[in-house]
């Protein structure tokens, strides 16, 4: 109906024009014919001869009535200067007053112009009739009534109502057309239901807590919510915006733009830790049915499972080694017992004291470099696994630590325990089977940090993939499902979060260096 509505305002504005077209063309035409005709019976001698005569209505009526058979006006008048009719071909109007209008036929000059004729708008001629002395004697008008709007349409041609008629059907076939194509492609619904619709997905999209984040074809975002900009961190305006230079995280980047589908995979920000699923999006509309129109993204927040997740970890680390050394105390014991039983008391004392030599070497070269408790107990643990597992830890004799704040101390040891973890799992099968860990702090700079180092004889991590391994926690553990863990990821969470780094290179054994620093300010 709007479409009608628009091609009928067309149509109107088309007959509107040329109506005034013909009105003008009218004017200029009919105005020329009246001031000719009227010049035309003021120069008849008659004219000028009779204008004294007595019963000059009568005597020059035929030769106003001939003016106006031979021109086709409608009123052909002659006035005298003070504006009263003397001869007319309208008897009724003899004697009455004649309306000039806004001729200036008075000054003596021929005229043509709008006047009004017994209420009718007339296009007329005036033209003056002069004496010898220049004297106006009487005006001549020659007037004709303007057409009627139907009598301008139909002058202007029947072409043109044939041109509006045939105008009014196509426009009405194509609206009927495009209504047709705009149906089919919003799928049958109207305006209201489309706008109801757009409504209830936009309270749909912002109220969910997941995250949601959709990326066209073109690796544009077409479409993000509230909680999806408030975990990655972006501008209300970031929609249209390519994801390459949105300014999110590497490894989110990674995922909107993978060409497959990904579930459940564990991507850690500057600030967060993430759970994202990305699906391929296709189009439902029946002429483009399958097509693949872009990917859809939902993401949640996992920063605080991770936190407990990494607590697990640490208890998990905590069993196994006191699994270990009760594996390995079960074997002294064992000995001891046979020795015992052997009689050889002297060895038992040796065997002992070794044992008791040993423990406390080890106990001794941690205590000695790291004064925070929690942290010294980890690598003591740590030290008992690597050996049980078959790997030798050292901490390297340049390392110091005083005791920290209860708080920065648990991060420490979140920070410690992942990266040891990640290099039992890389060094048990390669290398020379060694790990060596720096933890020092330097509070004589001006600006005071800590600073971890875990060196491994792994195979080391290739360049491309330093930066990604941070944001996608990856473990060699068989027990993690798809492979992929979150210690990493949360070393460099920790690192962040106190406004520190984790960085990766090559140590000069062959396997990787982790360090993390952190400012202690």
């Amino acid at each position: 109906m709007l479409q009608l509505l628009v091609v009928a305002v067309v149509l109107g504005a088309v007959a509107a024009v040329s109506i005034h077209q013909s009105t003008k063309e009218f004017r200029d035409i009919a105005g020329g014919r009246m001031l000719s005709v009227a010049e035309s019976l003021a120069s008849t001698p008659i004219v000028r001869e009779q204008l004294a005569a007595p019963q000059v209505a009568q005597v020059l009526a035929p030769d106003v009535d001939r003016a106006v058979a031979l021109s086709g006006a409608t009123v052909a008048e002659i006035v005298s200067p003070n504006g009263r009719v003397m001869v007319s071909t309208d008897p009724t109007r003899v004697r009455g007053d004649a309306d000039l209008g806004d001729s200036d036929v008075l000054g003596g000059r021929g005229w043509s112009g709008d006047v009004d004729i017994d209420g009718r708008r007339s296009i007329a001629g005036h033209v003056p009739i002069l004496d010898t002395d220049g004297r106006v004697l009487a005006v001549v008008t020659v007037s004709e009534n303007y057409p009627s709007t139907w009598m301008l349409l139909s002058d202007a041609g029947a072409r043109l109502l044939i041109y509006l008629g045939i105008g009014a059907g196509v426009g009405a076939v194509g609206s009927w057309l495009l209504s047709r194509r705009i149906r089919r492609h919003t799928l049958g619904m109207e305006t209201a239901e489309i706008a109801g619709l757009a409504d209830h997905r936009e309270a749909l999209l912002h109220s969910i807590a997941e995250g949601v984040i959709a990326v066209g074809n073109d690796g544009r975002i077409t479409m993000i919510n509230d909680s999806a900009r408030a975990l990655l961190h972006l501008e209300p305006d970031v929609v249209g915006t390519p994801v390459a230079e949105s300014g999110m995280d590497a490894g989110v980047r990674e995922i909107l733009l993978s060409p497959g589908d990904v579930e459940d995979v564990i991507v850690t920000t500057s600030t967060r830790v993430l759970a994202l699923n990305r699906r391929s999006a296709t189009s439902r509309r029946a002429e483009s049915r399958g097509q693949h129109i872009g990917s859809v993204t939902t993401m949640r927040d996992s920063t605080e499972l991770a936190s407990m997740q990494s607590q697990l970890t640490s208890h998990k680390s905590v069993t196994d080694t006191l699994r270990a050394q009760t594996h390995e105390f079960a074997n002294q014991l064992h000995t001891i017992s046979g020795l015992a039983q052997l009689g050889a008391y002297d060895d038992v004392t040796t065997f002992v004291g070794t044992l008791t030599r040993r423990r406390a070497e080890i106990s001794e070269s941690i205590t000695a470099h790291i004064g925070d408790p929690a942290v010294a107990a980890l690598l003591i643990a740590k030290t008992s696994l690597a050996a049980e597992t078959g790997v030798r830890l050292t901490l390297d004799p340049s390392s110091r630590l005083r005791a920290l704040d209860p708080a920065l101390s648990t991060d420490v040891i979140t920070v410690v325990g992942n990266l040891v973890d990640n290099a039992l799992d890389v060094s048990r099968d390669h290398g020379s089977r060694s790990i060596t860990v720096l933890v020092r702090d330097d509070s004589t700079s001006d600006v005071p940090d800590l600073c971890v180092e875990v060196v491994d004889s792994g195979p080391g991590v290739p360049p491309e993939k330093r930066e990604l391994i941070f944001s996608r926690g990856v473990t060699s553990k068989a027990d993690t499902p798809g492979g992929r863990g979150i210690g990493l990821a949360l070393v460099r969470l920790v690192s962040a979060q106190h406004g520190g780094t984790a960085t990766i290179d090559d140590a000069e054994s062959g396997g990787a260096r982790f360090r993390v620093r952190m400012p202690l300010g």
